[in-house]
C-alpha cells in the first residue's frame, strides 16, 4: 500500500457518526426488515448446532440452494453426536449439490471435536470458535451473534455491501478496516441477532436493486467459473463414487466422460485430503 493510499485510508477510517445518523441508519435497516425480512428456515427453532450448520452451508453458496439442503441435512444429522458419527458416504451423499465438499468434512471434524473436547456444547466466544475446523473470522462472529445473541463485530459480503452503499457512495478501494468501526458504532447491542439478520436482508436487497457496491471494495474478487474447473471434476467424481463405490480410474473416466489424466490427478488429491480411499486399483468413499 503506497503512502497516498495509507493517508486516505487513515482519514476515512476515522469517520465518526453522530447519534442522529446512527439512529436514522438503524431505522432505515429495521424498516426494511420489518416489512420485507426473509423467512429462512435457520431463523426458526434456533440452537447453536442449527446456526453452525447454516453458516457453514452458506459459505460461498447461494441462499436458495442452502434452503433446499438445510432441512434434509438436519433430518439426517440432527445434532453434534449424530454428525460426529456420520458415515462419510452418507454425509457426502446428502451434501451433493452444495459444492465445496471440504465443508462437509470440516463439519464432521468439528462435530467430533465438540463431542470429544467440549462436552457436546459449541463455545460462545469467537476466539474459541475460530480454533474449530472450517470456522474463520466471519463464521465465528456470525455464530456468536446468531446462536448466542452476542454483540460482536464481523464482516461479510452483505454487511460490506450495506456500509459501502450507505457511507462510501463516492469512494473506491474501500478497505474493511474502514467499515468495521462503522459496524461497531451502528450496532444494536441489545438485539444483535435481529440487527445482523436485518443487515443481511438489506444487503441482499441492495444486490438485487443496485449496481453491486462491493465492486468498490478493496477485497472484491470475482468467483472463478465453475464449468470445467477442478471443483466440477472433484464434485463429479464424488457423485459417481457415492452412487457406485469401488471403481477404477478408468471406470470413473468412462462414467464421467472426463480426460483420464485429469481424473487421476483429482483422485490423488481427493485421496490425500481424506475424501476417498484407494485399495488396489479401485477407489471408494
Amino acid at each position: 500500500m503506497d503512502k497516498k493510499t495509507t493517508t486516505i485510508l487513515r482519514a476515512r477510517h476515522n469517520k465518526a457518526l453522530t447519534l442522529a445518523r446512527v439512529r436514522a441508519f438503524q431505522k432505515e435497516i429495521y424498516s426494511h426488515y420489518d416489512t420485507q425480512g426473509r423467512d429462512l428456515p435457520w431463523r426458526k427453532k434456533l440452537n447453536p448446532y442449527r446456526v453452525l450448520v447454516s453458516e457453514i452451508m452458506l459459505q460461498q453458496t447461494q441462499v436458495e440452494r442452502v434452503i433446499e439442503k438445510y432441512l434434509e441435512f438436519l433430518a439426517a444429522f440432527p445434532d453434534f453426536e449424530a454428525l460426529a458419527h456420520a458415515p462419510l458416504p452418507r454425509l457426502l451423499g446428502i451434501w451433493q449439490g452444495m459444492g465445496y465438499n471440504r465443508r462437509a468434512l470440516a463439519l464432521k471434524a468439528l462435530a467430533q471435536k465438540i463431542v470429544d473436547e467440549h462436552e457436546g456444547k459449541l463455545p460462545q466466544e469467537p476466539e474459541k470458535l475460530i480454533s474449530l475446523p472450517g470456522i474463520g473470522p466471519y463464521t465465528a462472529g456470525a455464530i456468536a451473534a446468531f446462536a448466542f445473541n452476542r454483540p460482536v463485530v464481523f464482516m461479510d459480503t452483505n454487511i460490506r455491501r450495506v456500509y459501502i452503499h450507505e457511507f462510501y457512495r463516492d469512494s473506491e478501494n474501500i478497505h474493511d478496516a474502514e467499515l468495521l468501526p462503522l459496524v461497531e458504532q451502528t450496532m444494536d447491542t441489545l438485539y444483535p441477532r435481529k440487527w445482523y439478520n436485518a443487515l443481511m436482508d438489506y444487503g441482499t436487497m441492495l444486490k438485487q436493486k443496485h449496481a453491486n457496491p462491493n465492486r468498490r471494495s478493496a477485497h472484491y474478487t470475482r468467483q472463478s467459473p465453475f464449468e470445467n474447473s477442478n471443483r466440477q471434476v472433484r464434485g463429479t467424481i464424488l457423485k459417481v463414487l457415492v452412487a457406485e463405490p469401488r471403481l477404477s480410474a478408468a471406470e470413473i473416466r468412462k462414467k464421467t466422460g472426463m480426460v483420464l489424466e485429469r481424473v487421476k490427478e483429482n483422485l490423488a488429491k481427493l485421496t490425500e485430503e481424506g475424501f476417498i480411499k484407494k485399495e488396489g486399483s479401485t477407489y471408494f468413499i
